[in-house]
């Protein structure tokens, strides 16, 4: 068994889930502990049984609930040491005994799961995505990029599924209400994935084995999920057997089996 889902998603908060036979990860905790306890009940997973919490980056859509779910279910958590300093004061929140520190680009293993981190184009001290293995199947999981390098690609080939960022559209972004550096800002390289690139990466990966993947982080003022799927598709409609789905905003998604 290899499975995942997204809890939550978006500029608002995220956690994802993963699960194998023996092992239960979440990849950040961007909301309320309540609401990650509520989510994974409604899985029928007991929040007792999650084994670590893997961060991405320090922002707060992907740390608000990490110092108290943590803390009070025992809850290791692995990072960088970059970004753990970047938690500033919620670093001083979080019992020391559960933090891991890994090195961006390492690899290491919890319960059945092997995992890698790699390097993220964002505005954050160290970001990172992640690539989780189980019986020769790859997940990887790559949110808050600025843009797809070549490096990058090579990180996220051979994955059988993703989780993707799809974060905005240039038009709708370049008419929105935001003030003109924040816009500057999520359409720069240490910003925010379009649509379209999304699309192309996807479109890409495919012919190195990607046959499935879920939109992850949609903006809620600069995108439309159908919008998103509809511009994703269009990179993809020679895909033969390609899955494709959206991560709800405030609510969890269908889980996904990797086979």
């Amino acid at each position: 068994m290899f499975k995942y889902c997204s809890l939550y998603s978006g500029s608002s908060g995220n956690c994802f889930f993963i699960q194998s036979d023996n092992t239960k990860l979440l990849i950040d905790a961007g909301v309320s502990c309540k609401k990650i306890v509520t989510s994974l009940s409604n899985l029928n997973v007991d929040i007792n049984d999650i084994n670590a919490i893997l961060v991405t980056h320090e922002h707060i859509d992907h740390t608000k609930g990490l110092s108290a779910i943590s803390n009070k279910y025992n809850i290791p958590i692995y990072l960088n040491a970059k970004t753990f300093a970047a938690l500033n004061d919620m670093s001083n929140k979080i019992n020391i005994d559960h933090i891991i520190l890994f090195k961006t680009t390492e690899r290491f293993k919890i319960g059945d799961l092997y995992v890698s981190s790699f390097p993220i184009p964002h505005d954050a001290a160290d970001p990172c995505g992640f690539n989780i293995y189980c019986n020769n199947k790859k997940i990887s999981v790559a949110t808050d990029i600025g843009y797809v390098s070549e490096k990058l690609l090579e990180y996220l080939k051979h994955s059988n599924s993703i989780l993707l960022e799809s974060n905005y559209d240039p038009e709708i972004l370049k008419y929105s209400s935001y003030p003109y550096l924040l816009k500057k800002r999520i359409s720069g390289n240490t910003g925010h994935l379009s649509n379209e690139i999304a699309g192309k990466t996807l479109a890409t990966l495919y012919n190195f084995g990607l046959s499935n993947a879920i939109l992850i982080h949609l903006s809620k003022e600069n995108n439309f999920p159908e919008l998103a799927y509809q511009t994703i598709l269009n990179e993809v409609l020679n895909c033969n057997n390609f899955s494709l789905d959206i991560a709800p905003r405030n609510s969890t998604s269908k889980i996904f089996d990797v086979t």
